[in-house]
């Protein structure tokens, strides 16, 4: 009985949306890998796979009180800890440039990724104890600030700079939700304005003294990604192409699209592992304007339902925990799609649900897991 009860209360418009992101993702695999050397991975059945992986645990998760989550959240964190400080160890394996990932023979394991729902947990459970009441400096802002702060330099030295960054981004919404004083506000946006200044400052009068330096840590590629950004006049043509090509086949699309299976882009390997961190740019050149914005609505409508299940729970620790994921993938689809189209620099941020990856689609699957634990969940005490 109390799993049927379960069962009703799951918001089968988000499983919905989910199902869609699954059938469209494969289409655009199929398209993105079809002349390419990835043709024979069959990523797009393993997209498949993956999705039904990520049914089971989204399901899993969400069947289970979320509030146990926030008992064992600093187990979680780590646990998520030991996995980041192992990847420097032989035991981790080089994608890409950053040193990021496990091998588990069917599939790679990126902790970084797991990583970013522990700190939403950890971040939901530290303002458990506040009962809704103004962070306090000293008490949460900065103890806050140290949960995400360990982390963000791990992810860091591997170089992963998108997924660090991602750990901002939802320390920042979780402040806002936790209701964070207007004077911290203040405060904390005129440090970064400084920093901001400053870094523009270095990078316009040392900009050869910050290449050097990036090279000698091994994150030569920031100094190349940032220069294609803020500098496209002066940047290695080479190394800005990405952006050059994506922005091109994005605006090839035009109203309606190439027709799918028919972008020029794709189909002639201009557009670099277009199945995975720059997927988009098939969407936008065989589906056009039409089908982007129907991603994006299905994208509105999938947040829009998480922020009702938010306003609709009686425990604000399960509201924390959705504002955080909501944070997540509010930034991840501004980031991914404006680094394509030159308004964001490039990252290897990828596109919730539709680019390929075992990890992130497992993850993304477990935080809308987290979303429905608090649906079935919140209004009800931790023992059932």
């Amino acid at each position: 009985m109390l799993f049927i009860q379960k069962i009703k209360k799951t918001d089968w418009s988000i499983v919905a949306v989910l199902l869609v992101f699954m059938v469209f993702g494969t289409m655009v695999l199929i398209s993105a890998t079809m002349d390419t050397l990835y043709a024979d991975k069959g990523f797009p059945s393993k997209n498949i796979m993956f999705f039904c992986m990520g049914f089971v645990a989204m399901f899993f998760i969400a069947f289970i009180n979320y509030r146990y989550y926030l008992k064992y959240a600093y187990v979680l964190y780590g646990l998520g800890i030991v996995l980041l400080i192992g990847l420097f160890s032989p035991l981790g394996v080089e994608r890409g440039g950053a040193k990021g990932w496990y091998d588990l023979k069917f599939t790679d394991f990126q902790p970084a990724e797991l990583m970013k729902i522990i700190v939403i947990i950890t971040l939901a459970a530290f303002l458990a104890k506040r009962n809704g009441e103004k962070l306090q400096m000293k008490k949460d802002v900065i103890p806050m600030g140290l949960i995400v702060f360990f982390p963000f330099l791990l992810i860091v030295a591997q170089p992963d700079m998108g997924n660090a960054i991602i750990l901002m981004v939802i320390l920042l919404g979780i402040y806002w939700i936790g209701n964070i004083k207007l004077t911290h506000v203040l405060i904390g946006t005129a440090i970064v304005a400084g920093f901001a200044a400053l870094f523009l400052f270095f990078y316009h009068n040392h900009h050869d003294e910050m290449k050097k330096m990036t090279e000698s840590i091994g994150a030569a590629h920031w100094m190349v990604r940032l220069d294609s950004f803020l500098d496209p006049a002066n940047a290695d043509k080479d190394k800005s192409r990405q952006v050059d090509q994506a922005k091109m086949a994005i605006g090839s699309g035009s109203l309606t699209g190439e027709g799918y299976k028919k972008g020029y882009a794709t189909h002639n390997n201009l557009i670099y592992v277009a199945y995975s961190d720059t997927i988009f740019v098939v969407v936008g050149e065989e589906f056009g304007f039409l089908g982007s914005a129907g991603l994006l609505m299905a994208y509105f409508f999938l947040i829009y339902r998480m922020i009702i299940i938010a306003q609709e729970s009686e425990d604000r620790n399960g509201g924390y925990m959705i504002i955080g994921i909501v944070s997540l993938y509010v930034f991840q689809i501004f980031q991914n799609i404006g680094m394509l189209i030159d308004i964001m620099p490039l990252t290897g941020i990828t596109l919730p649900f539709i680019s390929y990856g075992g990890t992130s689609l497992l993850i993304n699957m477990m935080a809308i897991g987290l979303v429905m634990s608090v649906r079935i969940h919140g209004n009800k005490p931790l023992e059932e």
